[in-house]
C-alpha cells in the first residue's frame, strides 16, 4: 500500500532555518467566498521555482500581526508562484487575507507529510470539505498529470452553500474532463442550485470502488472527515489505504512547542497527512 511521504524535518537543516521566515511579495489577491483568500507569492530574496509535495504547508507570517500555518494550494509541478488559499478566521489570517498585491509576507517551510500520488495505476478517491478542498489541490494536479490509461480519479466535494464552494471556474473546467469524476453537493442550497444536496460522505456511497486498488486523500472539518472514513471502511477500503489531513493549532511547526501533539504524534512533524491506520484508536476517543 502506498504512504504518506514523510520529508526529513525541516529542522534538520538548522534551527534558524527552521524558525526565521523568509521574506516573498505578494502578486496577486483573489477572494474565492465572502471570508476565503488565495494569494500567489513570490521569493523577495531567493530565485527559482518553491519546491514542496502535495500536502504540506507553510507558516506564513503577517508582519505585526502574527503567522498561521496554511496548506500551499498551487501546482507542485508549475514554475509559477506560490500559492496559498487562507480563511480569515483571527488575527493573523485576517492580515495574511488583507495583503495587497505589492506587499511583504514572511514564509517558513514547507513542513510536513505529503499525500501518495506517486502510484499512477491506483484508483484515487479525493473527498473533500469546505476549505479542505485547499490542501487537496496539489494532490489533484498531480493526479489529473498522471499518464493516460492509470488508475481513476474520483472528486467528491462538499460546502455548506454554493456560495461557500471554492474554486468555481476551476472545477467547472474539471467537470468538462474525461480523467476525472467530479461530484459536488452542498448542505443547504438556494433556488438557483441544480446539484446534489447533503452531505459529502453521503456521496461515498454513490460512486464505483474497487477497494483492492484504491487510494482514499480526505480532508475537511474533523467531523465530516470522520464520517468520510467511515463509508470508505464501509466499502471496504482498508485502513491503510485511507489517508486524512489534520490541522491542529500548530505553532512552531517542528515539534519542538507540544501545542500540536495529538496523542503520540506531533501534526506538524507527523503529519499534517496521516495514514488513518495510524490514527485509528485516537477516532474512536470521545476526548479527541
Amino acid at each position: 500500500m502506498v504512504a504518506a511521504r514523510q520529508p526529513e524535518p525541516a529542522a534538520a537543516a538548522g534551527a534558524a532555518d527552521a524558525i526565521v521566515p523568509r521574506r516573498f511579495r505578494v502578486l496577486a489577491n483573489r477572494q474565492e467566498n465572502e471570508d476565503t483568500f488565495t494569494l500567489e507569492l513570490e521569493g523577495v530574496d531567493e530565485a527559482g521555482p518553491f519546491e514542496f509535495e502535495p500536502g504540506q504547508f507553510n507558516m506564513l507570517y503577517a508582519f505585526g500581526a502574527g503567522e498561521a500555518p496554511i496548506s500551499i494550494s498551487g501546482d507542485p509541478a508549475a514554475p509559477g508562484p506560490l500559492v496559498h488559499t487562507v480563511r480569515a478566521v483571527g488575527a493573523a489570517t485576517r492580515a495574511i487575507c488583507a495583503a495587497r498585491p505589492g506587499e511583504t509576507l514572511g514564509v517558513r517551510g514547507p513542513y510536513g507529510s505529503s499525500w501518495p500520488v506517486a502510484d499512477g495505476d491506483l484508483d484515487a478517491l479525493v473527498v473533500a470539505g469546505g476549505l479542505g478542498l485547499a490542501p487537496l489541490r496539489p494532490a489533484l494536479y498531480s493526479l489529473l498529470a498522471r499518464d493516460a490509461g492509470g488508475g481513476r480519479l474520483t472528486l467528491l466535494y462538499g460546502g455548506r452553500s454554493p456560495e461557500q464552494l471554492l474554486f468555481d471556474a476551476e472545477l467547472a473546467r474539471w467537470r468538462e474532463r474525461e480523467e476525472i469524476d467530479l461530484r459536488v453537493t452542498v448542505d443547504a442550497a438556494g433556488p438557483g442550485w441544480t446539484g446534489a444536496v447533503g452531505v459529502v460522505p453521503a456521496l461515498v456511497e454513490r460512486v464505483e470502488i474497487d477497494p483492492a486498488r484504491s487510494v482514499a486523500l480526505v480532508c475537511g472539518p474533523e467531523v465530516m472527515i470522520g464520517f468520510s472514513v467511515a463509508a470508505l471502511l464501509e466499502r471496504g477500503l482498508p485502513p491503510g489505504a485511507i489517508h486524512v489531513s489534520l490541522e491542529r493549532n500548530m505553532k512552531c511547526a517542528v515539534g519542538r512547542c507540544g501545542h500540536c501533539q495529538l496523542g503520540p504524534e506531533f501534526v506538524c512533524r507527523d503529519g499534517a497527512v496521516f495514514p488513518y491506520e495510524r490514527l485509528r484508536r485516537l477516532f474512536g476517543l470521545r476526548e479527541v
